[in-house]
């Protein structure tokens, strides 16, 4: 039972040993980003990206998202995204009625911060009573 017990043992270490000098000898696994650009793939989630004239400030992406990384002002027509909370998970793009909501494929650059990005919507147009 003991030399069974040692010729598994043996075995693990020698498959280890083997693992250890073919990740020694391939390189490294990652890229040097945002030295080396990331590969962009069609499933790539970047960041996300609003059409503020179509937006109507309804609150739904704000409702959706896991984050809490969005708000939205309704009176004052704005909308905000905290960056930093947002995990791109794309709930807001596929509950926005309007469509005024979609993820780029690109990365934006690292900051040591919280971004926050704050975009104001256009005054509506009133409609004129004749």
């Amino acid at each position: 039972l003991y030399r069974l017990y040692g010729a598994v043992i043996l075995m693990k270490v020698g498959v280890m040993a083997l693992n250890v000098l073919k990740n020694l000898l391939k390189g490294p696994a990652t890229i040097r980003y945002p030295y080396q650009p990331a590969k962009v793939t069609p499933v790539t989630r970047g960041h996300l990206v609003i059409n503020i004239e179509n937006c109507i400030f309804c609150g739904l992406c704000r409702m959706h998202c896991p984050a809490d990384a969005i708000e939205v002002n309704k009176q004052e027509r704005t909308w905000q995204l905290n960056q930093f909370q947002c995990i791109i998970c794309g709930n807001c793009v596929s509950y926005c009625p309007k469509d005024c909501l979609s993820i780029k494929q690109t990365y934006l650059p690292p900051s040591a911060s919280a971004t926050y990005v704050t975009i104001t919507g256009p005054e509506p147009e009133t409609k004129e009573n004749p």
